[in-house]
């Protein structure tokens, strides 16, 4: 009998070798209770181009107070944030990896506005 994180990392394998192949920068999310955290990885999985999550100082002062990262709003912060600093370091199209997640909530939203700020996936 797998545990649920067993089941959900064993989802995330199949995508994670679909993105590989293709050789595009990827997109990763993973989710906590309390924070979602994103990153850019190059093609070949190497080198994390750009990070953001709930956790950072400045994120925890904009989406307001501490232990607020869990809810739909600091992943539509995440998402645009995320999207700002990949562009910046020139990467402009992305695989989503939603590391065996639903797509669904919080993972949807920080998907939704990393597109609307401008990234391509």
């Amino acid at each position: 009998m797998l545990t649920k994180k067993e089941q959900r990392l064993r989802r995330s394998r199949q995508t994670r070798i679909r993105i590989a192949n293709q050789g595009v920068a990827r997109l990763s999310v993973n989710r906590t209770n309390l924070h979602i955290y994103a990153s850019v990885i190059s093609g070949d999985g190497t080198k994390v181009l750009a990070s953001a999550s709930t956790a950072e100082v400045e994120v925890r002062k904009e989406i307001g107070g501490s232990g607020k990262g869990g809810n739909v709003a600091a992943a539509q912060a995440i998402g645009k944030r995320i999207a700002e600093k990949a562009k910046a370091v020139g990467v402009e199209k992305v695989a989503f990896d939603r590391a065996g997640f639903a797509y669904h909530g919080r993972v949807k939203a920080l998907a939704d506005a990393a597109r609307e700020a401008g990234l391509q996936f």
